[in-house]
């Protein structure tokens, strides 16, 4: 494996040795390892979680296969490994090329967590320092920094509007319902007046859908004007319990804490409409997104995501493994194959084509939310992939913030497909 953060000794240069954490690539694992600060006396991340097995104190050295987190020799402390896999964290920094955004990669088999990225990054190292001074400077800079380089945005940062990735649960909910089967014809005008207002809906970008279309084309083509109708039919109860289903609104520890997705209750039609496009008060963060993913991959059985393989005792025998284990069954394997033809589709003739990768079969939904702010559109995509799509070695979530991409017509197509691609072809062996 490779080693991510251990102790090193140092002389403090008053004749006597100090312990201090030292981290390899800090800014490329910072999401995960969090920091060990003397100066604060405080930790984050995997330092925190895993502190009782590192600092060897746990009497079970309770668990978590490539990275190992290792302390110094004074205490013997354990070992924790984790899930990450080093190629696969290193394309996704590489692809987000320090944008405000996040990258969650999962093993939709077992829920394993492969990569877990947020940038822009900081380096843990600043605050390991026992020097106070330096360690509060650190902290300063990077806590007034506008571009939020401590929050983790993968779990933990601000939520963002999963704009059209949530037909993805939308098109769930009305095959569970019988409001639609994927071959069915939908109309697909440019425009929807939303009920009660006179909102007028139009399709991204004010694309036309040509009207009347097949279902899997108007999912391809992420028209809004048939989701926003679909929502309303299969209404407002059915879609909450839908979200629900998949794991909106319930808390997760991975075992760092993911902050909780959410659908908020509605109140109108015209509210539920725009819900079932992933906009307005809809809220969800790449972990959840990167669930949905791998729950139409693994056919409807959501795993756990978990970021610790093992723990190791002092001399690296295995004390713990993690086991593999169902968080919930939104949909059935049926539901799961037509979800998983519509996203391949989405990828060879849609919205998609951008995160097309030789050799691979790719299934994904693009996405593209408008926050309301002064910056530009959420851009998404979400999606898994293998050499063959029935045997997927990778589900994930690719997001980047407004002020990620300053232009106005960015998509996630144009945006967030390329990163998608780039971490896919690092993962797939072909």
């Amino acid at each position: 494996g490779t080693t991510i953060a251990s102790t090193q000794k140092s002389d403090n240069g008053q004749g006597s040795e100090d312990y201090q954490r030292v981290y390899a690539n800090g800014p490329l694992y910072a999401p995960v390892t969090g920091y060990f600060s003397p100066a604060f006396a405080s930790m984050t991340g995997m330092e925190k979680e895993g502190n009782s097995v590192l600092n060897g104190d746990d009497p079970s050295l309770f668990s978590s296969r490539i990275k190992t987190l290792i302390t110094g020799d004074s205490q013997r402390g354990g070992a924790v490994e984790l899930t990450i896999k080093p190629e696969i964290q290193q394309a996704a920094y590489d692809a987000l090329g320090g944008r405000e955004g996040a990258v969650v990669a999962l093993d939709p088999k077992t829920g394993a967590i492969l990569a877990l990225v947020s940038t822009p990054s900081y380096d843990p190292s600043a605050f390991a320092t026992r020097n106070g001074n330096a360690a509060n400077e650190a902290n300063a800079t990077l806590s007034q920094d506008s571009s939020r380089p401590l929050d983790n945005r993968a779990i933990a940062g601000n939520r963002y509007p999963p704009g059209s990735t949530f037909k993805i649960l939308t098109t769930a909910a009305a095959l569970r319902t019988g409001k639609i089967t994927p071959d069915q014809e939908v109309d697909a005008p440019d425009t929807i007046t939303l009920p009660g207002t006179s909102h007028s809906l139009e399709n991204y970008g004010g694309e036309s859908c040509g009207g009347r279309t097949s279902f899997s084309h108007a999912f391809a083509q992420s028209c809004n004007t048939p989701f926003a109708q679909l929502a309303i039919d299969v209404g407002e109860e059915e879609l909450a319990e839908e979200a629900h289903n998949w794991g909106f609104d319930s808390k997760l520890s991975i075992p760092l804490t993911v902050t909780p997705s959410t659908y908020p209750d509605n109140d109108s039609q015209a509210q539920t409409a725009m819900a079932g496009i992933g906009q307005a008060s809809v809220q969800a963060t790449p972990m959840m997104m990167a669930m949905v993913a791998a729950t139409v991959a693994n056919n409807g059985e959501q795993m756990t995501p978990y970021l610790v393989s093992r723990t190791l005792d002092p001399d690296l025998n295995e004390v713990d493994t993690t086991s593999k284990k169902v968080a919930r069954t939104p949909i059935d394997p049926a539901t799961a194959k037509s979800l998983s033809s519509l996203m391949q589709t989405a990828v060879t003739d849609g919205t998609g084509t951008t995160a097309q990768v030789a050799g691979v079969q790719v299934a994904g939904k693009t996405g593209t939310a408008e926050t309301g702010s002064d910056t530009g559109p959420t851009t998404w995509f979400v999606g898994f992939a293998g050499t063959d799509i029935n045997k997927p070695q990778i589900a994930l979530a690719v997001v980047l913030d407004g002020n990620a991409e300053t232009e106005d017509n960015a998509t996630g197509g144009k945006v967030a497909g390329p990163i998608a691609a780039q971490v896919i072809d690092a993962a797939v062996d072909q």
